[in-house]
Parts: structure tokens; C-alpha cells; sequence
């Protein structure tokens, strides 16, 4: 029975894209829909971006092992950074009327920042979507016995044809009704593990002293690493497309900053859910601490739940990484689209333009699926990604969009700085602190020494570009 709902709702989920593709008439449709989410699904939308298999597989582990503050990275970075979204960057982003991040690069600096970010923005998203079909490989494998590497090639096929086909408007309506699948499952999951465990009192007493300690030693080595986990999410997605893209969808510039404050409260909320199932199977089953971490609660799911349960988990985690796994190649594609082929044909009608972006998610997808074989931790996966964009793109967008000053040469200083240090440090030297940091420090120097050595008009340009808008 569960194989067969396992592939129903793979069905389904496909003929929601092929529904969805009845709205996609241009490359806004595809990118965007056409702009026009009401606030809840466009919440849903933002809340998916990441609720995947790193907050319910990766995250759960990791909390089970280290205690709340190993989870500082994923759930509470990520929700600090849907809400900085919505404080800081969703209205001015909006007002723009622009379908990537490198086109506010274009628009604020320069053909160069726009294609450099764009250059270091696509790569970013490889390692992350790897993480979702390895994660869904593993559920392929638990539920039907298949192999790692014809999960992942599976789950590819499945995501690849409804993003395809219905772009930006069959991921948000996926997300919807995934969001819903996520909740009730997990809900139902942790009510009855909970009972059986004695009690929420009880799950929570039988956890170490120190376990809910959610600040770090203070020594500046802990302090630090705290930073950082912080950081790598919650300042590093904020440059990311799939964000965007979901942020520019709302029908309104309230409604984007609207939703993107709810979905950090529910992101927030409803990623404690699997650290508490995660809990209760330690205390249930405790030989699974034995097992591979990553696959500790589908295998309690399967091995000691009712078939009725065994589906909602599986619903919901099927539906929580299919959705972000969608987004995550759609944004790079839509980049590769705009930003990289768009600028070189200048004759490059909408609907070529259309095609190129529907090409470019077949292509990411395979890049992705090749990491994700010979890859396959998914919370590594997960913090390579989101680091990448942190060293490179975070200060040029904050400095563009806040500081007057920010010149031309200062945000290709800043993100040619901030990669090189990091590469340099996590490639080449290695380093007891996390490299991210000397990487963002880098950035911010670049930025600070370009633009006060060569200073520009590049704000007053861009004020007159976008004065109409």
C-alpha cells in the first residue's frame, strides 16, 4: 500500500505541472507567475525554499546528537533569514519589476557584476539540489529496496518534468498543497510517537543536562563557529535565487514582505516538529542511534509505525523535498536564461528565451544528479551552498541596495575577494575557524577598498534607471 501511494502522489505532483503549464505564457509566467500569488500560498511558497530533507533528516540527526545548539544553522538561521527578507530586501526588490537578483546587479553596478554574480550564483544551487535527490533516493531505497543511484535518477526525472512544464506556477501550487501534507504528517507522526514515549514532559525530561543549552562556550573559538552557523543561512540564502523568485511572485510588495514574515514564523514552528520525533525514536528505539543518521526516522517510520502513519511521513517528506527541490532548479535556470545567454542575443525573442530557461533546468538538474552519486552527505551538501553565496554575493547586494558609495569596481572587488579567500581557505590552506568567514570579511573589504579608491556614479545611474518603475 505504501508503495502504491508513493507513486500516486509522484502522479499527481506531475499532473499538477502539467495543470500549471496551462498559465505559463512568457518567461514572467515561468519565473515569477505572472506576479500574482495571494500572501498564504506565496508564505507556503517562501516557507518550502528549504523545508527539505535537511530540516526533517539532516537537522533531526543533528539535534538528537549535539542538542538545540546544533541546530543553530537549520531551523533558526533559515527563519532569521525569511524574516530579514521581509524586513530589508523584499519591498525595494519588488519595486524593481526585475526576474533574477544579477539583474539588480546589472541595474546597480554594471553587464559585468551582472555576469560575474551570475557566473558564481548558478553553482551555488548544485550541491544543494544533490542534497534533496539523495535525500529522496534514500526514501526510494528504505520504502522499495531500489539503489541510491536509481533513486536519484528517479526523483530527477519526476522533478525535472513538472518544473519544466509549469515553472514557477506549478512550484507554488505544489507548495501549497505539499505544505499542507507536511504539516499533517509530521503532526500525526509526533502525536503518536509522542504518546508512546510518555508524554511531551517526558521526551524533553529524558534528554541530557545541557541538551537545550542554545548559547556557546565563551572562548572566542565557539564563538565564532556560533557565528558562523548563524550566518551561513541566515545572511547566505539571502542572495539566492529561489528566494527571490518566490518573494517576486506575490501579487503586491505588502503582500512579499507579509509573507515572507509568516513563512519565517512557520519555518521556525513547524521544523521543531521532526527535532521532537527525532527525540522520541531515541527513546523509543534506541538501536537506530546505531544506524545511519540520516536514515534514522524513515526507518523507525517503516519499521515500527501503522501503514496509516507510514503514509502521512512519507507524504510529508516526499512533499517537503520535492518542493525544494523544484524551486532550487528553477533558479539557477532562470539565471543561466536572463542573465547568461539573454545579454549575448540581443534578437532573443521571449519565447526563445522561454526555451532556453525549460533547457537550462534540464541541464542543472543533470549537473546536480552527478554531484548527488558521488555525494551523498546531505547536511555537507547543504552548508557547501549556501556559503558560496555568502562569500560572494551577500555584500554587493546589501552595499547596493543601503550604501550610496557602493562604486562599480567595489562590488567586483567584493565578490572576486570574498570566493578567492574562500576557496583559498577551504580549498587550499584549511582553517581551525570555518572559511566562511574569512570569505564574507574578504567580501566586505573589497567592497569597502573599490569603492572609496574608485568611486563612481553608479547610485545616481541607477536612481534615474529605476525612477519609473
Amino acid at each position: 500500500m505504501l508503495l502504491a501511494f508513493v507513486i500516486a502522489y509522484l502522479l499527481v505532483t506531475l499532473l499538477i505541472g502539467w495543470w500549471a503549464s496551462r498559465r505559463v505564457h512568457s518567461t514572467q509566467d515561468f519565473v515569477i507567475a505572472g506576479r500574482n500569488l495571494p500572501m498564504f500560498i506565496a508564505a507556503c511558497a517562501l516557507f518550502a525554499t528549504w523545508f527539505g530533507s535537511e530540516t526533517i533528516m539532516g537537522a533531526s540527526s543533528e539535534f538528537v546528537e549535539n542538542g538545540l545548539i546544533g541546530v543553530v544553522e537549520d531551523p533558526f538561521g533559515a527563519a532569521l533569514c525569511l524574516v530579514l527578507v521581509g524586513a530589508f530586501f523584499a519591498r525595494p526588490l519588488y519595486r524593481l519589476n526585475i526576474l533574477t537578483f544579477n539583474d539588480f546587479f546589472r541595474l546597480r553596478f554594471s553587464r559585468s557584476a551582472e555576469l560575474i554574480s551570475a557566473i558564481f550564483m548558478v553553482p551555488s544551487y548544485f550541491g544543494w539540489i544533490a542534497a534533496q535527490l539523495v535525500a529522496m533516493a534514500v526514501i526510494l531505497s528504505t520504502i522499495v529496496g531500489v539503489s541510491i543511484m536509481e533513486g536519484i535518477v528517479i526523483c530527477t526525472l519526476v522533478v525535472v518534468i513538472y518544473t519544466y512544464i509549469g515553472g514557477m506556477w506549478a512550484v507554488s501550487i505544489t507548495d501549497f498543497v505539499q505544505t499542507l501534507m507536511i504539516i499533517a504528517g509530521l503532526l500525526l507522526l509526533a502525536f503518536n510517537l509522542g504518546s508512546k514515549a510518555g508524554g511531551f514532559e517526558a521526551v524533553l525530561d529524558s534528554t541530557p543536562e545541557g541538551f537545550f543549552n542554545f548559547l556557546p562556550e565563551p572562548d572566542f573559538h565557539s564563538l565564532v563557529h556560533y557565528f558562523a552557523a548563524w550566518i551561513t543561512i541566515g545572511l547566505g540564502s539571502i542572495p539566492q535565487q529561489d528566494v527571490f523568485q518566490r518573494v517576486m511572485a506575490a501579487r503586491s510588495a505588502k503582500t512579499a514582505v507579509s509573507a515572507s514574515y509568516l513563512s519565517g514564523f512557520m519555518y521556525l514552528t513547524i521544523a521543531f516538529i521532526p527535532l521532537f520525533i527525532g527525540l522520541c525514536g531515541r527513546i523509543l528505539y534506541p538501536e537506530l542511534e546505531h544506524s545511519d543518521a540520516q536514515l534514522a526516522i524513515p526507518r523507525m517510520v517503516l519499521d515500527h509505525a501503522p501503514v496509516f502513519l507510514q503514509i502521512m511521513f512519507f507524504g510529508a517528506l516526499l512533499s517537503a523535498i520535492l518542493s525544494t527541490t523544484s524551486g532550487a532548479i528553477l533558479a539557477p535556470a532562470t539565471v543561466i536564461g536572463e542573465n547568461l545567454v539573454k545579454p549575448f542575443f540581443s534578437k532573443l525573442s521571449d519565447r526563445q528565451l522561454l526555451y532556453t530557461m525549460r533547457f537550462s533546468v534540464i541541464g542543472v538538474a543533470l549537473a546536480s544528479a552527478v554531484m548527488a552519486i558521488s555525494r551523498q552527505d546531505i547536511y555537507e551538501l547543504v552548508g557547501e551552498s549556501s556559503a558560496l553565496s555568502l562569500v560572494s554575493l551577500f555584500v554587493p547586494l546589501a552595499a547596493g541596495l543601503y550604501w550610496k558609495r557602493a562604486s562599480k569596481v567595489g562590488a567586483l572587488a567584493s565578490i572576486l575577494a570574498g570566493m578567492a579567500v574562500w576557496i583559498l581557505c577551504e580549498w587550499v590552506v584549511g582553517t581551525e575557524l570555518p572559511s566562511l568567514i574569512y570569505g564574507a570579511l574578504a567580501s566586505v573589504g573589497g567592497m569597502l577598498l573599490g569603492s572609496w579608491l574608485w568611486p563612481d556614479r553608479s547610485f545616481a545611474g541607477f536612481q534615474e534607471a529605476t525612477a519609473g518603475l
